[in-house]
């Protein structure tokens, strides 16, 4: 059973998502304020951390960027106000994995969260206290290689140039789907169903924020140039040399 980390000071609504939730095969915990709940995601171990904007005492900006400072990979699905593109491109830029606009609809509040379970993998909770996955270094595992950058797919981890690359669960599953197709122009439509796991619909800019982030991670080619290239009009490749 999947643990979930509820944070939002709404106790009525949080009270009906974890009703939700719960009777969707969850175990559900919530937190009233950041502070609490960033108390509570450092105990863990919990698999997806739902993370409210606004709260009191500490915001969930600052909760995040606190996590990800410290090397948690605990994957993040912000909740945002309805229109508020702002709230959802600074949580994706600070390592947020998916947002959704509040008011939510309790249905797609949980596909979203199987959503970032999926893209995550069983290895979550082991990574959200900041430890290694299970696997140790990946030794065994599966690899795609593409010049310097290596993907570990068993144990989910990504090398440039010998040196490991912390990514969120959604990065990850953005950059193997492109590195998969290396060299070949990848639409975005494929790339978010594929990778998000759900349609790409009008103005939402989770899938171009997390490329952003790919391409800050990952640097440059070794020749200086781009190794995610955006194809006009089609989407995104990785470039093969």
């Amino acid at each position: 059973m999947s643990r979930i980390l509820l944070a939002d000071d709404d106790t009525e609504l949080t009270g009906m998502l974890r009703e939700y939730l719960g009777a969707e095969g969850f175990a559900v915990e919530t937190a009233a304020d950041g502070a609490e709940a960033l108390e509570k995601a450092r105990a863990g171990p919990f698999d997806l951390l739902v993370l409210d904007v606004m709260m009191p005492r500490v915001n969930g900006f600052d909760v995040l960027r606190a996590l990800r400072a410290e090397g948690s990979r605990l994957p993040v699905l912000m909740l945002t106000a309805r229109g508020d593109d702002v709230d959802s491109v600074v949580g994706l830029e600070l390592g947020a994995d998916d947002y959704l606009p509040k008011p939510c609809n309790p249905r797609v509040l949980a596909a979203r969260v199987r959503a970032v379970l999926r893209r995550a993998g069983p290895e979550a909770g082991a990574v959200a206290e900041g430890g290694a996955a299970p696997g140790g270094s990946g030794s065994g595992s599966p690899a795609l290689e593409v010049g310097d950058l290596v993907i570990l797919t068993g144990a989910r981890r990504v090398t440039v140039g010998g040196v490991e690359v912390a990514l969120t669960s959604t990065e990850y599953a953005v950059l193997e789907v492109l590195v998969r197709g290396a060299g070949e122009a990848v639409a975005k439509a494929a790339l978010s169903e594929r990778a998000l796991g759900r349609r790409l619909t009008a103005h939402d800019r989770s899938l171009d924020m997390h490329v952003s982030a790919l391409r800050r991670k990952l640097g440059p080619l070794p020749d200086g140039t781009e190794r995610i290239v955006t194809v006009r009009g089609t989407g995104y490749q990785y470039v093969r040399q």
